[in-house]
């Protein structure tokens, strides 16, 4: 009804999966407050894309829309890229409470943000894109 693709909705679900991964993954770990999480998110997302969340959010200007539903395929699989290297790194680890959770955090997203930084070499443009759910059709590139 919004004007989503298959391939965008597709994609959207795969991440809410993996990001689900994640959150269960750092429960496990010891992290436990939204606080925590949030913390830990904002480290995954300033190493993929070099942004924190609240920054993204800013450069997408969204207030209280959630960012994930506002990225394109290419930021959405960014994203898990990132979610999923570091629930792998974690699991690998075992890392105990929220500090040690953070470095693991970092180099999880640090692998998502070479793959962007490789990516935008080959296209010689940024993929961390203003495109908003406003303009759904826009998501897809």
């Amino acid at each position: 009804m919004k004007g989503y693709s298959e391939e965008w909705i597709t994609q959207r679900l795969k991440s809410i999966e993996i990001r689900k991964d994640l959150t269960s993954e750092w429960n496990r770990s010891g992290v436990k407050s939204g606080d925590e999480y949030g913390i830990l998110t904002d480290e995954v997302s300033k190493a993929w894309s070099g942004l924190t969340t609240g920054e993204y959010k800013y450069h997408k200007n969204l207030r209280k829309e959630s960012l994930r539903d506002n990225m394109t395929n290419t930021e959405l699989v960014l994203n898990m890229l990132a979610e999923v290297s570091t629930t792998a790194i974690s699991r690998n680890e075992n890392p105990k409470g929220l500090n040690e959770s953070k470095s693991v955090a970092k180099r999880g997203g640090d692998v998502a943000g070479n793959a962007r930084k490789d990516l935008e070499k080959q296209l010689g443009k940024k993929v961390i894109s203003k495109h908003s759910s406003n303009n759904p059709e826009l998501l897809d590139e």
